[in-house]
């Protein structure tokens, strides 16, 4: 039977560890490790997932900081917001909550990110400085996915990785990191020709594509990993981008939908922060 690479029960180890981390900081230094979680409009599942992290820094002993910015905000007042931000002291990392509204140039936004704080690794900076394997924090979910197939011992060196997305903040980033882990890695995408032979080539499989189940079962080859980094609700809980019914025959580890990726993306994104705070509280 399939390794099942439970993202939940690995986010509460490192929880704990943290606890034990932040507690040291707030001893030695008589402060405490804060995010700064930014909110642009009012997009629902933005909220919850900016409410998901503020939970995770209380259960660490660390604190949040939520600004809350209108749906009319505009590239120069979100900017303005950052710059604040980035010269507070007592700010340890920045999180901007994808998507912001239309108006608002992103990439403009997220690279003002001052890079010691990009805790959340959405700048290009930081990007190109992972990719360079240079000292960076890399973006959360796939430095999330590292971690889950590294403590689960899934040997990444050698193998054939095929990573189905390319976006900014996962698909290119996860791909970097496994090429620096030693994989031979191959990108694709929703326009790639022969995504199905492709697939069926891979050792570890990633989808990350934003599409609901477009990889289907029986691409997989017998013995693959698969690491699905998608959610999309359904009644009855939800799916990723990979069809994940009786996978466990077919796979030698696999990531649960929900349960997998998703908890591992927030734990990140907090190990981060206790991190930069670490390096500036000295």
């Amino acid at each position: 039977m399939a390794t099942l690479l439970n993202g939940r029960v690995l986010a509460q180890h490192i929880e704990a560890d943290l606890q034990a981390r932040v507690a040291t900081l707030k001893e030695k230094s008589g402060r405490t490790p804060i995010l700064a979680a930014m909110l642009v409009g009012d997009d629902g599942a933005s909220a919850t997932y900016v409410r998901m992290k503020g939970n995770a820094c209380a259960r660490v002993g660390m604190e949040s900081l939520k600004v809350e910015l209108p749906q009319s905000t505009t590239t120069d007042q979100l900017l303005s917001e950052i710059a604040k931000l980035n010269a507070n002291p007592d700010v340890h990392g920045i999180l901007l909550q994808h998507p912001v509204p239309e108006q608002i140039d992103e990439r403009a936004c997220f690279d003002a990110i001052d890079l010691a704080k990009d805790v959340d690794g959405v700048t290009c900076l930081g990007f190109g400085r992972m990719s360079m394997e240079e000292s960076a924090y890399g973006s959360a979910t796939p430095q999330g996915i590292m971690t889950l197939l590294t403590e689960n011992d899934i040997q990444i060196e050698g193998k054939h990785a095929v990573v189905v997305g390319r976006s900014a903040i996962l698909g290119k980033p996860m791909a970097m990191m496994l090429l620096a882990a030693n994989a031979t890695v191959t990108i694709c995408h929703s326009r790639t020709k022969n995504l199905a032979e492709l697939v069926k080539q891979a050792d570890i499989v990633v989808g990350a594509v934003g599409k609901p189940e477009l990889i289907k079962k029986d691409w997989i080859k017998a013995g693959a990993v698969v690491v699905d980094a998608g959610f999309h609700p359904r009644d009855g809980g939800g799916v990723g981008d990979i069809e994940l019914g009786g996978i466990e025959h077919i796979a030698s580890a696999y990531t649960p939908v929900p349960g997998g990726v998703g908890p591992m993306t927030i734990t990140t994104l907090i190990r981060q922060t206790v991190e930069a705070a670490e390096k500036a509280l000295g």
